[in-house]
């Protein structure tokens, strides 16, 4: 857990660049710079966290200060590598790939199958990162980001599935996933203003992800976001730093309920079940 954690942090760093340079159009094999005097910054400057700490947030040629959400991004990767792991890597009963409570031996069929839908799951926390920064700065969900992840999700989720045999859950991903791309490719219909063509994209992205982890994680993420969105509308419209018309990102909120489906709409649907129809 704690060598994922080190990879999110180096993996931070690198969604700090795409976060800038994918709407600038900017290569992401450029060296790194300053944005404002544009020197070099030294690979032993270039550390996750601890270079912004050792800079003490100043450019080393201009002085010029540097944003504090690189720190905060590269911390944010660190701590969601380390809590997907442990959800998945570490058997937990109810998460998706695990083996619900038994120990899975190392180097088995299984185990690899885990590995490879941690990967899937790591790989979504990548993703949930840079376009909630890349909506909230520009109010777009890039193509070159969101595309492609409907492959490597679907790669790394069939993988998980072949090795581990459970096959019911990538159908129920499939599902979920065609199910959310046309309730939102209709929602844009019905009212082409209030939703965009990215949020439709990234419906099906996330569906999957839902899908795969269960009924009750799917149910959650998907009405979640709606009223995680709708709450932040309010509260804008409440303190008049926006009205009806005002254009509020959803990306954010579509990320933000998919996380907290997959975190506890599993356990909320047992809940249920164990309360109302259980007797």
């Amino acid at each position: 857990m704690a060598l994922a954690g080190v990879l999110g942090l180096a993996i931070g760093s690198f969604l700090n660049v795409v976060a800038y340079r994918v709407p600038a159009g900017v290569s992401l094999l450029r060296e790194s710079r300053c944005m404002s005097c544009e020197s070099k910054v030294p690979p032993s400057l270039n550390i996750p966290v601890l270079g912004w700490v050792l800079l003490r947030g100043r450019c080393a040629t201009c002085g010029r200060p540097i944003s504090a959400r690189y720190p905060m991004v590269e911390a944010l990767a660190g701590l969601a590598f380390a809590a997907v792991t442990f959800w998945l890597v570490v058997p937990v009963a109810g998460a998706p790939g695990s083996s619900r409570g038994v120990p899975i031996a190392v180097g088995t069929t299984e185990a690899f199958g885990v590995a490879a839908i941690a990967a899937a799951y790591l790989y979504l926390a990548s993703i949930s990162i840079v376009l909630t920064i890349i909506d909230l700065d520009t109010h777009r969900l890039p193509n070159v980001i969101v595309l492609p992840s409907y492959i490597v999700a679907a790669a790394l989720l069939a993988a998980g599935s072949a090795l581990t045999g459970d096959w019911v859950a990538l159908l129920r991903g499939a599902l979920v996933m065609t199910g959310l791309y046309i309730f939102y490719w209709v929602l844009r219909l019905i009212r082409p203003d209030g939703m965009g063509g990215g949020d439709v994209k990234l419906a099906g992205v996330l569906g999957l992800y839902l899908g795969y982890a269960g009924w009750g994680a799917s149910i959650v993420g998907a009405f979640a976001a709606f009223f995680l969105g709708g709450v932040f509308g309010v509260a804008l419209m409440l303190v008049k730093r926006a009205d009806r018309r005002s254009a509020i990102p959803f990306g954010p909120w579509m990320i933000l309920g998919t996380w907290m489906g997959l975190l506890f709409g599993e356990p909320l649907a047992r809940w249920y079940v164990e309360l109302f129809i259980v007797t």
